[in-house]
């Protein structure tokens, strides 16, 4: 039971004239030439997919009228989305290269933040459902005490108490009484430890109305007027405390802003698969995110969690409506994230990507590196990553009903596109290799001394097409090389392992295509999915499992191979890279769910390692600290029930009104104040 707490929020202390001056000395982020930003990128995108379309037309030629058009229309898709992933990738190259931050182009100067700047209040809120309760609480925790060892250090006096300016909140969903019961005793267990330091707070819904945005909106309607700001954590979400603090110093000194998203890097994996994911997006994110951070400016994405809101701006501009109409494409809408960044922006707030914590490993600043934390965790197997994309996609497919929404700014609905075409490339690719095959087939049988397919030109766009798609990589590793590679294991070791990355990742990219063009059919023929608790732990899979999800994959890899074959033997060569994952997929997927050998590859080689193993960030110190601890020392679930959890702090009402999706006027629209720090 919880008791009633009628307390109210300490006021805060007013700032000095001279505190004031200075968070008001910087009230709108510094993004020069934002608009002719968006110009170059638009410009060498499409110059790119032109000159590609041409060569492509030229190739094709031969072909009726009809062909021609089938092919163009899904080269030019799929060679746009290539362009576009490659300039972004050279502008965020350059960017880190240069040392610039990508908003303001300034030169990056790590800096430790100050807790005396502190004159806000902040709520952790993590929305959970029916979550493992052990590492959730455990990453809670490392994260609270990181935040409370970095307002102890020197530097950082804090006049006030930290619990004056912090307060955590467990949103639980979990619908299951005996579940709840345990996750319930582990939240007490957490209150004990940390009390006189951090307030905790627990609340249980007894439905799960709107999943997690219902989850955070009744918060909202709740509390969130008691609080400035609100950091938004996933049950795997792990940030550092100076992390923590340096996003509320920036959404002080900056009013316009409405949202701060980190660039959170998978840690803490063991399988085969799940090392190469957390090699790859630990050496390629930080680049291309900058490159994502150069050319958004203050109109980015929200992810979700490991963000910073302003719960002013998000109460008065966020509240989701429903979708008209019956899942899958409408009802409730499942991916949220990118709908509340793009009602942000239409009613006037600046949403940021903040790339600092992923860039500071290259700033050769042990201090900065090791503390400037923004982690997660993610499926250990190809199945449950499938299983998790399978989710997100039909929540992605629902945005493009909005991208003739009132009032979005362009970016936003490029958002949406973007968001949906993730999946839908797949989808065209597979056309792409279809009408390949058909051709090849048609060749064969016609029996005619021309080829169809001029092969000079048709090897050479290929080669150009190839090195596009793979310069992010080769751009992200020589970054690493030259600013880094001691985060890595050294240049010998990074080299090694990007090496198997790049020929790890073209096996599993014909996985991911079938799984996701089975997806969209599905969901395009009415197939819907719940929303359910995603699985977060190290997993290996057995033969038969993977078998019976994944064996269409390898028939049909087999039938098309030794189609192609049949007819084409020169055809077969070249079309290798997208028929052999498929072919050996059962056992790509059943072996890379191994924690044997990622043990082999990480433990006896020295292999995929990554700045959050080879600098040992005391936040990740902290979280294996808490898992390895003894569970003797938890609260026994059997007495979840006598136990007593804090009050809930005293609520102050607030209303988070539906926002239409499709009418908008923004005339009726406040524009941000500019001041220091908004009253609550």
């Amino acid at each position: 039971m919880h008791k009633k707490n009628e307390r109210r929020p300490a006021p805060l202390q007013k700032r000095s004239q001279e505190q004031s001056q200075e968070l008001a000395s910087e009230l709108a982020p510094s993004i020069p030439w934002l608009g002719f930003r968006r110009i170059l990128l638009a410009v060498l995108v499409l110059s790119s997919s032109i000159a590609g379309c041409v060569s492509m037309y030229h190739v094709i030629s031969n072909l009726g009228i009809g062909w021609q058009i089938t092919m163009l229309v899904l080269f030019a898709l799929t060679f746009t989305w290539i362009a576009l992933a490659f300039w972004g990738a050279v502008f965020g190259f350059l960017v880190c290269l240069l040392r610039r931050d990508p908003l303001s182009l300034r030169r990056q100067v790590p800096l430790e933040p100050n807790g005396s700047l502190l004159v806000s209040r902040t709520a952790l809120v993590m929305p959970i459902y029916a979550e493992p309760p052990i590492p959730t609480i455990a990453g809670l925790e490392a994260t609270c005490r990181s935040l409370i060892e970095q307002a102890k250090t020197p530097d950082n006096h804090i006049e006030t108490p930290l619990s004056e300016h912090f307060e955590v909140f467990i949103l639980s969903d979990t619908q299951d009484a005996e579940k709840a019961k345990v996750e319930a005793a582990h939240v007490v267990a957490l209150q004990q430890r940390l009390a006189g330091q951090l307030s905790v707070h627990y609340r249980r819904r007894e439905n799960n109305l709107g999943r997690k945005a219902g989850n955070i909106a009744e918060f909202c309607c709740r509390w969130g007027r008691r609080y400035d700001y609100m950091v938004v954590l996933d049950a795997d979400s792990l940030m550092s405390g100076a992390t923590l603090l340096k996003l509320v110093h920036r959404m002080q000194r900056q009013p316009s802003v409405g949202l701060i998203q980190t660039v959170p890097i998978p840690v803490g994996q063991r399988t085969l698969f799940g090392l190469f994911t957390q090699f790859a997006s630990a050496l390629y994110s930080p680049m291309l995110a900058a490159g994502q951070s150069f050319w958004q400016g203050d109109a980015a994405n929200y992810w979700g969690h490991n963000a910073i809101v302003r719960t002013r701006a998000f109460m008065a501009s966020a509240g989701l409506p429903m979708l008209s109409g019956k899942p899958p494409l409408g009802g409730e809408i499942l991916s949220h994230d990118f709908v509340e960044a793009a009602l942000l922006k239409r009613s006037g707030w600046q949403v940021l990507l903040d790339t600092s914590a992923t860039t500071a490993v290259s700033s050769h600043n042990p201090y900065a590196s090791a503390s400037h934390n923004s982690f997660e965790a993610m499926p250990s197997n190809m199945l449950d990553f499938a299983k998790r994309d399978r989710r997100w996609l039909q929540g992605n497919l629902q945005h493009l009903r909005l991208l003739t929404g009132a009032g979005f700014h362009t970016l936003s609905r490029l958002h949406f596109l973007f968001g949906a075409f993730a999946y839908l490339s797949s989808l065209v690719w597979l056309g792409l290799l279809v009408c390949t095959s058909l051709l090849v087939g048609y060749q064969a049988i016609d029996d005619t001394p021309e080829q169809i397919l001029p092969q000079s030109l048709s090897v050479g766009l290929l080669f150009i097409t190839l090195g596009m798609l793979l310069a992010p990589k080769f751009l992200g590793l020589l970054l690493a090389f030259i600013q880094c590679p001691h985060a890595f294991g050294g240049r010998i070791r990074l080299l090694t392992s990007a090496v198997l990355e790049i020929l790890f990742a073209a096996l599993i990219a014909p996985l991911m295509m079938a799984c996701h063009s089975l997806f969209i059919i599905n969901v395009l023929v009415g197939g819907s999915i719940e929303w359910q608790t995603q699985p977060r732990g190290e997993r290996s899979l057995r033969w038969r499992e993977v078998w019976q999800h994944a064996g269409w994959m390898t028939l049909c890899g087999l039938a098309w191979s030794g189609g192609v074959m049949l007819f084409s033997p020169t055809a077969f060569g070249w079309l290798t890279p997208a028929w052999l994952g498929l072919v050996a997929a059962v056992p790509i997927i059943k072996y890379s769910s191994s924690s044997t050998w990622g043990g082999v590859l990480s433990q006896r080689l020295g292999l995929l390692q990554t700045p959050s193993v080879s600098l040992s960030p005391p936040l990740l110190d902290e979280f294996n600290a808490l898992m390895a601890r003894d569970s003797s020392t938890l609260p026994p679930a059997e007495d979840g029930a006598t136990l007593s959890l804090n009050a809930l702090p005293c609520e102050l009402s607030g209303d988070m009104p539906c926002q239409s999706l499709y009418q908008f006027n923004a005339q009726t629209v406040a524009s941000p104040e500019p001041q220091a720090k908004e009253p609550n």
